[in-house]
């Protein structure tokens, strides 16, 4: 049986706009307040379509931002390979939690993300962050609602399947 999928190129687009909002100037201080676009993006895909979009895709968008940002080529990557099997494993209960119960979700899987890449830079030798490293998530987590209601108002727009 031939199943038809629609929307794949709404799926690359969200990606794209994620690494775009993730290379937007901003002054220093704004930058530790700055959502994590890619890694909010990827949970939203994994919980909503993880027949199509896991550990491979977030290899694949981690791999992009590696090279958009100039981190260690591999350290977005291992970080967002582990947060997509996270979020895929758990896509069933994720999706039935009320919309506050996954923004907390969602801070958790950011600050396992965020803890990845702290360990990376350990090992590679770069400074370590201060307090203001671990904001990102929270920020990501507050705007969690907003984020998934708007990309599933794409999806269904576009009926992406």
């Amino acid at each position: 049986m031939l199943v038809r999928r629609n929307g794949g190129w709404i799926i690359v687009l969200s990606f794209v706009v994620a690494l775009l909002l993730t290379i937007v100037p901003l002054p220093g201080w704004a930058g530790y307040l700055w959502p994590e676009w890619v890694a909010m993006v990827l949970v939203y895909w994994c919980i909503a379509l993880p027949h199509r979009v896991g550990v491979f895709v977030g290899f694949g968008a981690g791999l992009m931002l590696d090279v958009l940002v100039g981190t260690v080529l591999g350290q977005h990557a291992m970080g967002l390979s582990v947060v997509a099997f996270l979020s895929q494993k758990l896509h069933r209960r994720i999706r039935n939690f009320p919309l506050w119960q996954q923004a907390l979700t969602v801070l958790l899987l950011l600050t396992v993300h965020k803890l990845l890449m702290a360990w990376v830079n350990g090992f590679t030798g770069q400074p370590m962050h201060g307090a203001l490293y671990w904001i990102s998530p929270l920020v990501s987590m507050l705007i969690w609602p907003t984020m998934f209601s708007l990309l599933r108002g794409v999806r269904r727009r576009f009926r992406v399947t």
